[in-house]
């Protein structure tokens, strides 16, 4: 579903998945970790929706953050891209340090319909990290660059400005602070920003309507979705083992099945568990 970008006064593209970047309409992403995940949150009619590198790296039995599960983001990118829905990639930070090979992965990406990317500093340097932007908007100018600083959840919070300046200066579309929940920081950080900011929604920081009306523009869910569903999962198996039934939604078999690609449908196979 890539979408045909036009060119604003500053050069940066102007998608339909950067148009949701609205200000007092912020994007809310869920975010997924495999295809049925992808397609049930997009049939709640969430225009877009991310990936989260967690639950895909925990699916696969691979450590999260350590550049190992690149050929299984391109997996489910390449199942995902297709569908009708504008999916954005969590790709930790482009499972390279060498600009070129981060740049060669996001035109992977966009070939096969992603029009969003997720770059993460792991608070290394700032300059490797906007080198790594810069290609890729280079190779792919289409694509929205969200471009995600550490300083806030690996460390104290000394640098965020400095690297978001350098980031948007090396084309960033939009830049991501997860951690950041203090009202007064955010909007400290929205009137000195060119390009939407992104933050993570925190069960306990402000709700969405509060960081709309302070002008953050996109509101991740990161793996909030995927430890809420292993969560609901433990649950369930610790009550059906005390006798108890458990609660919440269930969904039926034909309804999961029915998430499957086209072509694949529910019906096409046997019935197993």
């Amino acid at each position: 579903m890539t979408a045909h970008p036009q060119q604003t006064p500053s050069g940066r593209a102007v998608t339909a998945f950067a148009a949701l970047h609205r200000a007092g309409e912020p994007l809310l992403l869920p975010n997924a970790w495999d295809h049925a995940s992808a397609r049930a949150l997009a049939g709640l009619d969430f225009p877009a929706v991310g990936t989260t590198s967690l639950g895909v790296a925990a699916a696969a039995g691979l450590p999260d953050g350590a550049a190992a599960t690149r050929e299984e983001t391109l997996r489910l990118a390449v199942a995902l891209g297709s569908e009708p829905f504008l999916l954005s990639v969590d790709a930790e930070g482009g499972f390279s340090d060498d600009p070129d090979e981060v740049a060669e992965f996001a035109r992977e990406l966009y070939a096969v319909g992603a029009v969003g990317i997720n770059l993460e500093d792991g608070l290394g340097p700032a300059a490797r990290h906007a080198a790594k932007i810069a290609a890729v908007k280079r190779a792919v100018p289409g694509l929205f660059v969200n471009a995600r600083t550490d300083t806030h959840w690996l460390g104290d919070g000394d640098g965020t400005l400095a690297r978001l300046d350098a980031y948007q200066q090396a084309g960033a579309d939009g830049v991501f602070v997860p951690g950041l929940t203090d009202p007064r920081g955010i909007e400290v950080l929205v009137r000195r920003l060119e390009v939407p900011l992104n933050v993570l929604h925190s069960p306990g920081g402000p709700p969405v309507a509060r960081l709309a009306g302070i002008g953050v523009r996109r509101v991740s869910l990161g793996s909030l979705l995927y430890r809420r569903a292993l969560g609901a999962a433990l649950e369930a198996a610790a009550d059906l083992r005390a006798g108890r039934t458990p609660t919440g939604a269930t969904p039926s078999y034909d309804d999961v099945a029915g998430l499957a690609a086209p072509g694949r449908a529910a019906g096409q196979g046997p019935m197993t568990e």
